[in-house]
């Protein structure tokens, strides 16, 4: 046993996974994801979500640091990837989590994880009209179905039209997805000097310094209440939901292929609606399922359809 752990951190060490490592650190990303949605549900109920989003981003940067010393992977960027350095932190690291953390202030977790991860239906509208990629027949289908499932989940029965709270909180996590699709777009044309993983840590430093002067300027000092509870939903979701996410979900897209990686985080809104109800109390209601349903469909249809025409292409010449 003791050499089978020996083992594994030198393949850490090494920057390697065996496949059944890496589907198993996968599932941990899943799982931490998905649950941080409702760990963030509680954090904004204590400070706002600009604090929120700066304290969780303080916390990973210091795992990150002790991760990436650890694995040899702390290195100064060259300045042809800083663009790529400020596109993931600035889109990413900082609009989308404040956007989400703001909106899930008025919304229920299980709504908007799902519609937090309505991303890659955007990706797979935008890049097309952008000339980044082709819109293929499973493409426009799946986003069509995804696009059908956000309709269901914010039907009037569903959400509270009346509310104009709820309805900007959904508003907000909608952009915050969009705002995601548009780094992912970039990222796909960036040529890359430093890997992904390498170039984690100074994403969140930048992330972390704008963060933390918006708040300042924003909302002052922060003020809370603090407890050990409160504590440990920081820890968790700086250590667990983003810095082990992000390491982990770095080491993975190296070791298991595009595919599998993204049809596997369509399970994340499902583990995300899962541990609301059971972390929250939240209901399930039918047009959440139903909506949940068809969004990840959606993705997955885009996925599969248009990697199995490419290959079709590619076997054809």
């Amino acid at each position: 046993m003791l050499s089978t752990g020996l083992d594994c951190f030198k393949d850490l060490a090494m920057n390697s996974l065996s496949p059944r490592a890496a589907i198993g650190l996968f599932l941990i990303v899943v799982l931490a994801w998905g649950v941080n949605w409702s760990v963030t549900k509680h954090l904004v109920q204590v400070l706002p979500p600009l604090w929120t989003s700066a304290i969780r981003s303080w916390i990973a940067l210091a795992g990150l640091f002790v991760i990436l010393g650890l694995t040899k992977n702390l290195v100064i960027p060259e300045r042809r990837d800083i663009p790529v350095v400020l596109s993931v932190a600035l889109l990413h690291m900082t609009l989308f989590s404040v956007l989400v953390a703001a909106g899930v202030r008025f919304l229920p977790a299980s709504k908007a994880i799902v519609l937090g991860y309505t991303t890659p239906l955007w990706v797979a509208i935008a890049a097309p009209l952008l000339g980044k990629d082709m819109l293929t027949a499973p493409k426009l289908a799946g986003a069509l179905l995804g696009l059908v499932g956000l309709v269901v989940i914010l039907n009037p029965t569903s959400i509270d039209w009346a509310n104009l709270n709820v309805l900007a909180g959904a508003g907000m996590v909608i952009l915050a997805a969009i705002c995601w699709a548009a780094n992912i777009i970039y990222i796909r044309a960036h040529r890359w000097i430093a890997s992904p993983l390498q170039l984690l840590i100074w994403q969140v430093l930048v992330a972390t310094i704008v963060l933390t002067g918006s708040a300042l300027v924003t909302d002052g000092l922060p003020h809370a209440e603090w407890s050990w509870r409160l504590v440990l939903l920081f820890l968790y979701s700086g250590l667990i939901g983003t810095a082990l996410a992000y390491w982990a979900m770095s080491m993975v897209n190296k070791s298991i292929s595009a595919l599998t990686t993204a049809l596997g985080t369509t399970g994340t809104p499902l583990v995300g609606i899962a541990s609301a109800a059971i972390l929250l109390g939240e209901p399930i209601d039918v047009s959440l399922a139903v909506a949940a349903g068809l969004i990840v469909s959606g993705i997955g249809l885009a996925t599969l359809g248009d990697r199995f025409l490419r290959s079709q292409a590619t076997a054809s010449g």
